[in-house]
């Protein structure tokens, strides 16, 4: 599958596409105590994007980390360990997806996870910041076809200014997290 080297316009079919890869690896997951939720600039109503998919599967414990590991190695993943960011596994995707996107495997509350979870909630709140954001990744998008590394650098001080500023506040009820055994939001 080729990976997407643009930005483009928020896709309102990105949500049914990351609830399509969650029923695909929530079966392997029985009986392991697990998250999986869509996080990431597609998870962001309104914000132009990558058209990937980022998906955490988030385990309540460090203890659980190998077993979640095993599973979606099972499921078709090959584990790359935490590509640079400590707390995070990452996985790259089985042939023949449906959706390229990536996956990753948190702790539930550690950086990573918050990480993700802040900023995303935190774009979709706040407009200003959301439309800043989107211009950033627009003003870097000629790098995705020559350079990734300098597109995420890029976006790096952003990233971390909005993360700062987030409250951290979430429902409960959001639509984002998949609990095994829950309909998909779909």
């Amino acid at each position: 599958m080729i990976v997407p080297a643009e930005v483009v316009e928020y896709d309102p079919r990105w949500p049914g596409w990351f609830a399509e890869i969650a029923a695909v690896v929530e079966p392997y997951f029985d009986e392991l105590p697990h998250v999986i939720e869509h996080v990431g600039s597609t998870a962001v109503p309104g914000l132009a994007a990558k058209p990937i998919i980022d998906v955490d599967i988030v385990v309540p414990s460090d203890a659980l980390v190998t077993a979640a590991i095993e599973r979606l190695v099972a499921a078709g993943y090959r584990h790359e360990g935490d590509a640079g960011i400590a707390g995070r596994e990452a996985f790259a995707l089985p042939p023949d997806v449906a959706h390229y996107h990536h996956l990753y495997l948190v702790v539930e509350g550690n950086k990573a996870h918050r990480d993700h979870v802040l900023l995303r909630d935190h774009l979709r709140a706040d407009t200003a910041d959301r439309e800043r954001y989107a211009a950033r990744k627009r003003e870097l998008a000629h790098l995705l076809t020559t350079d990734r590394t300098a597109y995420v650098v890029g976006k790096g001080a952003l990233v971390e200014e909005l993360i700062a500023r987030a409250d951290g506040s979430r429902r409960a009820d959001d639509p984002d997290r998949i609990a095994p055994g829950a309909p998909s939001a779909g």
